[in-house]
């Protein structure tokens, strides 16, 4: 039996072929068991994201081929199209891989937090579709403990590395509580969409999302329970706002100084907080010059960004040593399941000595033998019948001049030495 692992991501293909070997959540349970159902697949389980496709398995042998024709026939693709985007790893790599999946080593963003909630996605789609047995079950268990200790015991996920978790993290050191604070986002975009989500997740008190297209608007902010207005409102809500954060692809700016001005004075110049992650700017550079407006553009979030990247560079070279540690954990309880048969069989042979001596045992004190004498021969008889299989096997071993027999024993045996 061997693990095997067949994969394909946003360093090995472009979204042309990756968005081909997609497996939505309607046909995983049923491409699951279909992919279980050859003939030299044990377990099975997928990984399917945006970034990467991911097919894990314990199998006959480590057969690559068995996995890509099986993907090549299920999206209806010819095997020599997707070889060469493919990477596989066996056995001990595939637990390396997997741990550094979940941990976000693998990832386009490093140390993202996702990717390790898709890891249980897949796990939990797998036991449902009953394709997991215990080896691999197994693997996805020690993946999500090692994920866990690296997340616990390194930096590699407490340091934002995006423009937008980025800016929500400098309003969080500006306001004490975000949940007292109106944010306004300027813009329909993925940025100010994960800006939205990012300041949700925190508790912000209150989100407006301005767009050109009031209907882009609106979709966005039903999410985050906001309010939409189309730009051409801006000037009438711009002083309800404490937080600004505007991202969009306008040539012009959007915000000048003089109107920032009006907005500061219906708020008493109560300080605004603003962030423009546009490029180019959305906000007039003039506006950093009023005393009560705290403006920060893209670059000032950048130097942050790279000295947090750098930190999660650190922390995952710290994370790699846990892994290293967490593979041989793994590794030694596979080694260890080897064993069971043997444990299992010995077992059930000393259960069966001990039975056949005290049949006859009950059998001696039936016939009236004094029972002392009935436990005397009890042990001596369970004693010779424990010890006579290992000591001639370990006197054949000696006659062979297998030394190494020998000393296996004694250390099995936890023996001293008589010499």
């Amino acid at each position: 039996m061997t693990f095997l692992s067949v994969g394909i991501n946003y360093q090995t293909a472009p979204v042309s072929i990756r968005e081909r070997l997609v497996f939505p959540a309607e046909i995983l349970k049923a491409s699951l068991q279909d992919f279980w159902r050859i003939k030299d697949i044990k377990e099975a389980a997928i990984l399917s994201t945006c970034n990467r496709t991911e097919f894990y398995c314990t199998a006959n042998a480590a057969d690559e081929q068995i996995v890509i024709d099986w993907v090549a026939k299920n999206k209806h693709i010819n095997p020599s199209e997707l070889t060469p985007y493919l990477y596989t790893h066996t056995d001990s790599s595939v637990c390396r891989h997997m741990f550094r999946v979940a941990c976000g080593l693998d990832s386009m963003i490093l140390g993202e937090p996702q990717i390790l909630g898709q890891m249980k996605t897949a796990y939990q789609a797998a036991h449902e579709a009953g394709t997991l047995g215990k080896q691999l079950g197994k693997l996805f268990q020690h993946t999500f403990t090692a994920a866990k200790k690296v997340r616990t015991d390194t930096a590699i996920g407490s340091s934002p590395v995006s423009i937008a978790f980025a800016a929500v993290q400098l309003a969080q050191q500006i306001f004490d509580k975000l949940s007292d604070q109106t944010a306004l986002l300027i813009g329909a975009g993925e940025t100010i969409e994960l800006t939205a989500r990012h300041l949700s997740q925190q508790g912000i008190g209150r989100i407006i999302i301005a767009n050109r297209s009031y209907d882009k608007a609106h979709a966005l902010a039903i999410q985050f329970n906001g309010y939409a207005i189309a730009l051409s409102e801006l000037p009438n809500h711009l002083a309800e706002a404490d937080i600004v954060i505007s991202s969009t692809a306008s040539q012009l700016p959007i915000l000048g100084k003089g109107r920032v001005e009006s907005a500061l004075k219906k708020r008493k110049h109560k300080p605004m907080f603003m962030v423009d992650l546009a490029v180019p700017r959305d906000i007039e550079a003039e506006v950093e010059q009023l005393s009560d407006v705290y403006l920060y553009t893209v670059d000032d979030l950048q130097s942050t960004i790279d000295q947090n990247m750098l930190s999660r560079r650190q922390a995952a070279e710290e994370a790699e040593e846990i892994i290293d540690t967490q593979v041989n954990h793994f590794l030694a309880w596979l080694r260890a399941q080897n064993a069971q048969s043997i444990i299992q069989d010995y077992r059930l042979q000393a259960e069966q000595n001990r039975d056949d001596t005290l049949q006859k045992a009950l059998s001696l004190l039936k016939n009236g033998m004094a029972p002392e004498e009935v436990l005397n021969r009890l042990a001596h008889s369970l004693t010779n019948k424990l010890i006579h299989t290992p000591s001639t096997q370990i006197r054949i071993a000696a006659e062979n001049e297998r030394h190494d027999l020998v000393a296996a024993a004694r250390e099995i045996l936890k023996l001293n030495s008589t010499q």
